[in-house]
């Protein structure tokens, strides 16, 4: 519906995707880079493929929208279908032993 109210209007609605993913991109590929904790990284890794679908959206061209819907709409089932694996993972990572995170670390009150 947006889709076809933007092109009534003359706007593209794959133009504000390009820049919309690559800034998704950049700030997953940033946030990735700067957390250590496990699920933090694993958001960002969502983040990162969330603007990789935005930027394939923008690639698609304007007679090929449906199908690239529909792999689209595929990719992010996946995605949700990894990120719960990865969770479950992280989960029982967490539960094997101590981590850095967990362990209070010198001189921060705690005894």
């Amino acid at each position: 519906m947006l889709g076809l109210a933007l092109s009534a209007l003359g706007v593209s609605p794959t133009g504000s995707l390009r820049p919309a993913g690559l800034g998704l991109l950049g700030l997953g590929l940033w946030a990735f880079a700067l957390h250590r904790h496990l699920l933090r990284r694993l958001l960002a890794f969502n983040v990162i493929g969330t603007g990789i679908f935005l930027i394939l959206m923008s690639l698609a061209g304007e007679g090929a929208v449906v199908a690239g819907q529909g792999l689209v709409v595929t990719g992010l089932v996946v995605a949700l279908l990894g990120t719960a694996l990865g969770a479950l993972l992280i989960r029982r990572l967490e539960g094997l032993g101590p981590s850095s995170h967990m362990t209070p670390a010198k001189g921060d009150g705690t005894s």
